[in-house]
């Protein structure tokens, strides 16, 4: 389940939640967020390559690279097996900027977008069908929970993909991780 909460920047304890796509998508674009849901009518097996995944998708990737100029577009995979993924997670947990926009589609699996913008924090729950994209130069975090387990397509203007310029804040650390939002809503 796809889900939006709106927290107070400076008392987490105060939010307003959302898990209407209809809501979700009206309360994110008013930041300059699109949020969409994407289908296809292939049937990707779990050992679906990456060329499977983009083929899939070709029709909305490709649209979206229409659109917005974007140069590339791959697939990354993170699942609770990969060697890196403490070192992963705590890297993304960092709030961080990118000077071009960030685009992902869920493909499979689920993480934790969060969009700090202005006295505001915006956590978006993603799940598979989902695309989300962050607006350039806006301050966020993800987090992709201790034992990933997600795919996603990723699209790029920059050709060498995701560079991140990292605030310094620790702003995140006061913010539900995957897994404590997950408990909280009972998935």
């Amino acid at each position: 389940m796809s889900v939006l909460t709106i927290y107070s920047e400076k008392s987490p304890e105060k939010s307003e939640r959302f898990a209407d796509f209809a809501n979700i998508e009206s309360k994110l674009k008013e930041i300059g967020v699109q949020f969409e849901r994407w289908t296809t009518l292939e049937v990707l097996s779990a050992e679906a390559s990456n060329d499977d995944i983009l083929s899939a998708y070709a029709n909305s990737v490709t649209r979206l690279k229409n659109q917005y100029d974007f140069q590339t577009a791959d697939v990354i995979r993170l699942d609770s097996t990969h060697p890196d993924k403490a070192a992963l997670r705590e890297k993304f947990l960092n709030e961080h900027t990118h000077s071009e926009f960030e685009v992902r589609f869920f493909v499979e699996g689920c993480g934790l977008f969060y969009l700090h913008v202005g006295e505001q924090v915006f956590g978006v729950l993603c799940e598979k069908g989902d695309l989300i994209s962050v607006p350039a130069n806006a301050l966020h975090w993800f987090d992709m929970g201790e034992n990933p387990n997600f795919a996603c397509i990723r699209l790029f203007t920059n050709p060498d993909g995701w560079v991140a310029k990292f605030s310094g804040s620790d702003i995140s650390k006061s913010f539900p991780t995957l897994e404590q939002l997950q408990k909280e809503l009972n998935v």
